[in-house]
């Protein structure tokens, strides 16, 4: 996949406000791949919609979303799953993990199907996120913040052509959150993907290609 567009997309919740003012809803946006993206968004502007759209999770909007030149409301089930799986990764703000697992378990059942990481690099990104003596801790015994790191070494166990990531660095200090941005600018670069950050206050450090305000 190559591009990204939205063209006049508003979600339905917003269609009657006259008061919208957002670098992307109601107006032509297009997202380039190998080219890296800040959203900055305010609590209630449709930052959550917005990933639950390119992901295909909802389609509770009005205009046009494409991914290359295809209009995503015609996308089958299948068509979805083989997206998820080979193009578009996603880190959630509220992450997804299961919390009865270990850390590095979390991680292997994305890896073991998609066989896109060497355990070795797995392992090497945990201690480069300064988790390397999480790995067998249970995620449900975990600060959020180690959570985090997880949930961004699980996002990247895969490939894609995008990857959306929503507030990865909420519940992180400064330095804790510019090593998850260098292992996230290292995998985008290395795939030649283009990455769309999201953040409501405290923002990923990395050099952003736009900035949009939602």
């Amino acid at each position: 996949m190559e591009y990204i567009r939205f063209e006049n997309v508003i979600p339905n919740v917003f269609a009657h406000r006259n008061d919208i003012f957002s670098d992307i809803w109601l107006k032509d946006v297009e997202f380039v791949k190998g080219q890296k993206y800040l959203i900055e968004a305010n609590s209630g502007t449709g930052k959550s919609s917005l990933g639950s759209f390119l992901f295909g999770y909802r389609n509770d909007y009005t205009g046009t979303i494409t991914f290359d030149n295809l209009d995503i409301h015609s996308f089958s089930k299948k068509k979805w799953c083989d997206l998820r799986r080979k193009q578009i990764a996603f880190l959630w703000q509220e992450l997804r993990l299961f919390p009865e697992l270990t850390a590095l378990e979390n991680v292997a059942i994305k890896n073991n199907i998609t066989r896109a990481q060497k355990k070795k690099t797995i392992l090497e990104w945990f201690d480069m996120l300064g988790i390397g003596d999480k790995t067998e801790s249970l995620v449900g015994k975990m600060s959020y913040g180690q959570q985090q790191r997880v949930a961004l070494i699980r996002a990247l166990c895969q490939p894609f052509d995008f990857i959306f990531v929503d507030e990865p660095v909420s519940h992180l200090d400064e330095s804790n959150s510019d090593l998850m941005g260098v292992l996230l600018a290292s995998e985008v670069e290395r795939q030649g993907a283009g990455v769309i950050v999201t953040s409501i206050g405290k923002r990923m450090q990395m050099n952003y290609d736009k900035i949009f305000r939602l």
